[in-house]
């Protein structure tokens, strides 16, 4: 099921007043998998767009190397 399908199977509901939508755990599951992959993909664009800025010099664009990056993580 993609996020386009999970929010297509949202069903609403009034309870006092209020609006609620309301979808399985399954389309659920499935919309925040999607939402995830656009965030990813989003700071990648953000990313190689200050690589691109930088002219491809990944220290100018705030890269860290990999061997930084495993220090830190130690």
């Amino acid at each position: 099921m993609t996020g386009l399908d999970a929010l297509q199977s949202v069903q609403f509901v009034t309870k006092k007043g209020k609006r609620l939508a309301i979808l399985s755990a399954d389309d659920w599951e499935a919309l925040i998998e999607w939402l995830e992959t656009l965030e990813d993909a989003q700071i990648a664009r953000q990313a190689f767009a200050e690589l691109k800025a930088a002219k491809g010099n990944r220290r100018r664009a705030g890269w860290m190397e990999w061997d930084t990056v495993k220090d830190e993580l130690a």
